[in-house]
């Protein structure tokens, strides 16, 4: 199974709160580079990725992209 980055960010909390967004929208996201970023829970050089697989991609990106909107 492919998967597709849908969001990218330093923070885990924020990578948290979004993968737990896509699995209440019934999305099937996967975390990853989480495990390579220190203790303190961000880093200035690792990414991490939220992804899902390739076919809930431009659904998830609408998904996440109308949320921001409404904020």
């Amino acid at each position: 199974m492919q998967f597709v980055t849908v969001h990218e960010t330093f923070s885990s909390a924020e990578a948290q709160l979004i993968r737990s967004r896509l699995e209440v929208a019934n999305f099937h996201p996967n975390i990853a580079n989480e495990a390579s970023v220190p203790f303190q829970g961000f880093s200035e050089s690792t990414l991490i990725r939220v992804e899902v697989p390739e076919d809930e991609a431009v659904e998830a990106k609408e998904f996440l992209a109308a949320k921001e909107s409404a904020e």
